[in-house]
């Protein structure tokens, strides 16, 4: 589908044709309360403007906090839905807008999905998921992950507003920009890579490199194109899906309390030398010369002339960031190799054994 994208510099006004008239349900997390736009929303509604806030949810939201949000989308009778917030925000709201014109007779998580066109809207406030770019949303049902998916619950527009990322907190920057820069690294070697998506990945990596400093100093300019390369990342995730990187990190957040995006760095830090390495263990359908040559291409977007400098040049930048490894414990190495998902390995162009795994996490964690 064609993203409508917005970009708003202090001319929030420019957003009002969008909701009124309309009653729109508005998922949004934590940071909401300090942000410009979120001082705009609430002027909204203070002068009349139908907008019913959503924000009893925790990061990571469950399928309680997700059905708690349907039933308030519909008692109210909304027809339009904004995410103003991350990652979490940005699923909870996706699956407001999957789940809306479902029976509440049956859980909502077994249910077919019927796309349906009900407008949602974001306003990404990290620069970091994309996930205002994909079809997957993420919510915990039992307490397991759980990956919904559908290409009708991508936003038809997105609002990027580079003062969002003012407040945002030294790591919490960092992390996130990783998280942007692995998405743009995992699409590029992906088994269900296209020309499309590997151009996708170039551009996000190219706007990664040339704003990263400007970025992480705070400026304007610097901000606006993080935002932008999060979402072009996220546009080449939306095609390929996520690799071994992300496979291996969601228990490295969990278990030691890190950033996200500060666990896949690490993972594709530990990746890269060791795939690049053995491509002889090659499991995509192109074969190895093909794989070879993805590498290569990933070193030139990244200025590197070999796949050695390309690994010394992002292990570089991971040190730079001071994104360490966590301390652990020797039994934490079991945990770790039997936590990685099967399915994720399987867009991985290197196969993986749980032994290298568990070698790769010894090197991770060293």
């Amino acid at each position: 589908m064609n993203q409508k994208q917005i970009i708003i510099n202090d001319n929030y006004s420019a957003l009002d044709a969008l909701f009124s008239g309309k009653k729109t349900f508005l998922v949004c997390d934590s940071s909401y309360g300090f942000l410009k736009i979120g001082e705009h929303f609430d002027k909204l509604i203070e002068s009349g403007f139908e907008i019913i806030k959503f924000s009893d949810f925790t990061p990571n939201p469950d399928y309680i906090s997700v059905k708690e949000a349907v039933k308030l989308y519909k008692e109210n009778g909304c027809d339009t839905i904004l995410a103003i917030g991350g990652g979490s925000a940005m699923d909870l709201a996706k699956c407001v807008k999957l789940y809306a014109n479902m029976s509440d007779k049956e859980e909502y998580i077994n249910q077919q999905i019927i796309p349906n066109d009900i407008p949602l809207y974001a306003v990404p406030t990290t620069a970091g998921t994309g996930s205002e770019a994909t079809r997957y949303a993420v919510i915990y049902y039992n307490g397991n992950k759980q990956s919904i998916a559908d290409l009708s619950c991508i936003p038809s527009v997105v609002v990027f507003d580079s003062s969002v990322l003012k407040t945002l907190p030294e790591y919490q920057r960092k992390a996130t920009m990783m998280d942007a820069f692995c998405h743009s690294i995992e699409s590029f070697w992906s088994v269900n890579s296209t020309d499309e998506s590997k151009e996708l990945s170039k551009q996000a990596i190219s706007l990664i490199l040339d704003n990263m400093d400007a970025y992480l100093a705070n400026d304007d300019e610097g901000n606006k194109n993080m935002l932008k390369a999060a979402n072009t990342a996220g546009k080449a995730i939306n095609i390929t899906q996520t690799t071994a990187g992300h496979a291996m990190c969601y228990k490295l957040t969990s278990l030691y309390g890190i950033a996200h995006g500060h666990a896949a760095a690490l993972c594709v830090n530990a990746l890269l030398p060791y795939m690049t390495a053995n491509t002889q263990n090659c499991i995509d359908s192109r074969g190895e010369e093909y794989l070879k040559g993805v590498f290569l291409q990933i070193a030139d977007a990244l200025h590197c002339d070999s796949t050695d400098e390309l690994c010394e040049k992002f292990s570089s930048i991971v040190s730079k960031l001071g994104l360490s490894s966590p301390e652990y414990k020797e039994e934490d190495f079991e945990i770790l190799k039997n936590s990685v998902n099967p399915t994720r390995l399987k867009n991985n162009p290197v196969s993986l054994s749980v032994d290298t795994i568990d070698m790769l996490y010894h090197q991770i964690l060293r």
